[in-house]
């Protein structure tokens, strides 16, 4: 079959991510000796600096990690929670029934920078110093400014000038909009980067100590309290067409420390497949898989209409599980073992028939009433499944992705056995005003809150989000296999399923996995503002045949046709014996593996 690229082949260590000197900068981690652990430090700071529209320093993230050591996988929490202030009774003081995507309001606690605190002082082997070099560097030096990058800034230019003035003062540097595919510097984030490795080895002399030092730096010292004095002496434009101050205050930051839990996890086939809990949308591939389990995927064939709507059809079931019950389960009570059991999930197969779906149709879990507020297109006000028109056009184009911000990810598996999986996301320059005096902006992951009770998304303070991010780790035959992922926010556990299910099934390397043609619905509650639904809709790339397009009209589909390597940015890594292999997605072309 053909491949836009070759595997990655190696026996040494495999990095795969969304940007080539990420990847490059965990592999130098590998070069000079540190784990899989201290790599992804290396890698994903080296994201927050050279992806700028799709994720930042202030951002959020899960990682998903096999410890040789412990044989054991684990999940790093790297989500922060809603702000003290932060209530429904506020937003609707201010006028809002929904949450704004952009500005100050929307901040929650920033999770990153305490979760890579956390993964390399429990995991990792190398100085605080040698895993930040690489982002150091990157931010201080330059690097490569990437198209949509450029062509954001451009396009929040005006925003920038008038409105945030600090993000003007970073990303229209000389008070010009960069030019793509051109040197572009950080040097506030820089300096920011080298004030917390220069405080925290004055704080201690052993490894440990400075790593605590940097996590204080960061949520009790100069970087919390920088957040903390720009919130309240700032009001800002966003999305409502109004300025308002922030909530997230230092005492919120002070209050929240990243955590190590247990996955969750399911059984298909000889894999067991990890996910992050129901914080983040993880299970849904979860369900997915407890679905598909009833079909004969490959008598259906990998690109056949069948396979296609076939899984498009379960997403859609899963997907409104995932609206209907899903969040913080330090707040909520998610009845995962129910919504993955076998009988669970042989009533709910029954529901797909060769015809397409309109509905939301959330499953009936015994003490349980699910309840999935939704929009129409172009309001704010709420809908029920049955008010709303199901002919409206999505507003997002094809297009529009080309210019739009996303997420980011990561892969790496060591020569010890260790593996990890990690997507960081939010603090994107678009999203996110800068804080004058650190060169990034906090997380807008607030978002995805609902203001609506008796929703499990609904806002409390100190709770997280319902994330869409979801790194994954399968075990095959009882031994860590496969690490990957994908930016995506909805789609993500839609097209990593793909890649999944077309190595397991159809004998696909994990390059033609990933290359493989890709298609996704937004038949589901979007996640992010305005937090629309759209009825019967699939987007497929045009790889696929005129027959297949045809019979999927038959059945119903309301096709978006994209062009032919447009869907899907997945990236993945696997051991198989004493092999490593990775692979990375050509639809973005700074996506990159490498290995040895």
């Amino acid at each position: 079959m053909f491949k836009t690229r070759p595997e990655i082949n190696g026996t040494f260590g495999v990095v795969t991510s969304t940007h080539w000197l990420a990847t490059a900068a965990g592999m130098s981690i590998l070069e000079q000796g540190g784990n899989a652990f201290d790599a992804a430090v290396a890698t994903g700071t080296s994201l927050h600096v050279t992806e700028p529209h799709q994720n930042g320093p202030g951002g959020e993230m899960p990682l998903v990690l096999y410890s040789a050591t412990t044989d054991a996988v684990k999940v790093v929490c790297g989500q922060g929670t809603a702000p003290k202030a932060a209530t429904p009774a506020k937003f609707k003081e201010l006028g809002m029934s929904i949450i704004p995507g952009t500005g100050l309001l929307p901040a929650v606690v920033p999770g990153s920078f305490g979760a890579w605190m956390l993964l390399l002082a429990e995991y990792g082997t190398m100085s605080l110093r040698d895993v930040m070099t690489p982002a150091i560097t990157y931010a201080r030096d330059g690097f490569f400014l990437l198209d949509n990058a450029a062509t954001i800034i451009r396009n929040v230019e005006k925003l920038f000038r008038e409105e945030w003035p600090a993000s003007a003062e970073v990303w229209l540097p000389g008070g010009k909009v960069p030019e793509p595919r051109k040197l572009f510097q950080r040097p506030h984030l820089a300096a920011t980067f080298e004030r917390i490795v220069r405080e925290a080895e004055s704080a201690s002399g052993n490894r440990q100590g400075q790593i605590e030092a940097a996590r204080r730096c960061w949520y009790e010292g100069f970087v919390a309290e920088t957040v903390d004095k720009f919130f309240r002496e700032n009001a800002l434009l966003d999305t409502t067409g109004e300025r308002h101050h922030g909530l997230l205050t230092g005492h919120d930051m002070a209050a929240w420390r990243a955590t190590v839990e247990d996955p969750v996890s399911y059984d298909y086939e000889n894999y067991t497949v990890h996910k992050a809990g129901p914080w983040s949308q993880g299970p849904v591939f979860l369900q997915q898989l407890a679905l598909l389990k009833g079909f004969d995927l490959r008598k259906m064939g990998s690109e056949s209409a069948e396979f296609i709507h076939t899984v498009t059809e379960c997403a859609k079931l899963a997907f409104a599980d995932r609206d209907a019950y899903y969040g913080d389960p330090d707040f909520v009570d998610v009845p995962l073992q129910a919504l993955l059991s076998d009988d669970y999930n042989a009533l709910r197969r029954r529901l797909v028939t060769d015809s397409v779906s309109l509905s939301l149709r959330p499953g009936q879990v015994d003490g349980f009433h699910p309840n999935i507020p939704i929009r129409p297109k172009g309001s704010t006000a709420i809908a029920t499944p049955e008010s709303l028109d199901f002919n409206y056009p999505r507003p997002r184009q094809p297009t529009e992705q080309l210019a739009t911000g996303d997420t980011t990810h990561f892969d790496i598996i060591d020569r010890f056995g260790n593996m990890i999986s990690g997507t960081p996301s939010g603090s994107s320059l678009h999203m996110a005003p800068v804080v004058s005096g650190l060169g990034f902006g906090m997380p807008a992951r607030a978002q995805m809150f609902w203001l609506e009770p008796d929703c499990p998304g609904v806002l409390v303070p100190g709770k997280r989000p319902r994330t869409t991010l979801t790194p994954t780790i399968a075990m095959r035959d009882g031994k860590p296999y496969m690490a990957f992922g994908t930016p995506g926010g909805d789609c993500q556990d839609q097209w990593a399923l793909q890649a999944f299910l077309r190595h397991v099934h159809f004998g696909l390397d994990l390059q033609q996995a990933i290359d493989a043609p890709t298609f996704h619905t937004y038949h589901l509650v979007d996640s992010f503002f305005p937090r629309e639904y759209d009825p019967g809709h699939l987007a497929i790339e045009g790889r696929f045949s005129e027959a297949v397009l045809h019979d999927l009209r038959r059945r119903g589909h309301r096709l978006e046709i994209y062009d032919d390597y447009a869907l899907g940015y997945v990236t993945a890594a696997a051991a198989d014996g004493g092999l490593l292999k990775a692979g990375a997605s050509p639809r973005d072309a700074q996506c990159y593996a490498a290995g040895r």
